[in-house]
């Protein structure tokens, strides 16, 4: 299959690149699987230990792979990464890399620390861009409509360590909310996480969840894979409750009420083709 306006090659300069040898062979091990389902790699994941700010261990701003520890970031642009790369051919710990980079730095440029798509919503519409997600928007039952108004990181710097550390890059990253804020985004209002048809036919096994939110300043509050089970809806995700990637037990819809913050999901498909 070949994977629609990708411009793999284009922007990737010579980078420097963070990891352990066990990094770079389980990537490999998992790329020999030659999996096109983003859940053969999701659930590889399944008991690693959910650590934050992973990507937060260099002053200069370079690519990051850790397979060790994971938060729901990272586990979604891991899972990516390996699943564009099996659908595209890639083997290699580069091929990889190379991808890694793609998803997670504006344009796939690594430039400092605000390349990087801090912003799920950010991370959407230049991934979007790039033609390696596709935004599924289809109404009904993407009746929500929640108007972007960011600037948790600028407002907050002291919770970032490179903003704590260089307080003269929070201008550029409040410059980066401002052209979000104003720009809308449809999602699936909570409410209406049912077990329907309807459903079942609009978010498939393996696409992305990104849960929404109405807390100051953010737009998403948490990310994981779409399983469907017996009983409905799951998540798959690198769970800071829990403390590990766990294949969640408690059905979305449920998971959803017991968090008064969150509002709805956004769904994103990993693309294969121009037809989706």
């Amino acid at each position: 299959m070949v994977l629609a306006g990708l411009v793999f090659g284009m922007h990737l300069q010579a980078q420097s690149v963070c990891y352990t040898r066990e990094d770079s062979l389980s990537v490999v091990a998992l790329l020999k699987k030659g999996s096109t389902n983003p859940l053969v790699y999701a659930r590889s994941f399944i008991g690693v230990p959910y650590v934050a700010h992973t990507l937060e261990v260099n002053d200069d701003e370079r690519l990051v792979v850790n397979l060790r520890e994971l938060d729901c970031t990272t586990l979604v642009e891991n899972v990516a990464a390996l699943t564009l790369c099996a659908r595209t051919g890639k083997t290699t710990f580069k091929d990889f890399t190379d991808m890694l980079t793609m998803l997670r730095y504006r344009h796939g440029r690594i430039d400092g620390y605000p390349s990087r798509l801090h912003y799920f919503s950010d991370w959407i519409f230049d991934n979007t861009k790039k033609g390696l997600v596709s935004d599924i928007v289809v109404n009904p039952p993407f009746s929500g409509i929640q108007k972007l108004r960011l600037n948790y990181m600028s407002t907050h710097p002291q919770a970032y360590k490179a903003l704590k550390n260089h307080p003269e890059l929070v201008t550029t990253i409040a410059a980066q909310e401002r052209h979000i804020t104003g720009k809308t985004i449809r999602y699936i209002p909570k409410s209406k996480i049912r077990d329907t048809k309807l459903m079942r036919q609009t978010v498939k096994d393996g696409d992305i969840i990104a849960i929404t939110c109405n807390k100051k300043g953010l737009d998403i509050a948490h990310l994981g894979f779409a399983v469907w089970q017996k009983d409905g809806l799951h998540l798959l995700n690198a769970s800071s409750i829990y403390h590990k990637v766990v294949e969640d037990t408690t059905p979305l819809r449920q998971y959803m009420k017991q968090h008064p913050s969150f509002t709805g999901i956004k769904i994103l498909r990993l693309r294969t083709s121009k037809k989706q």
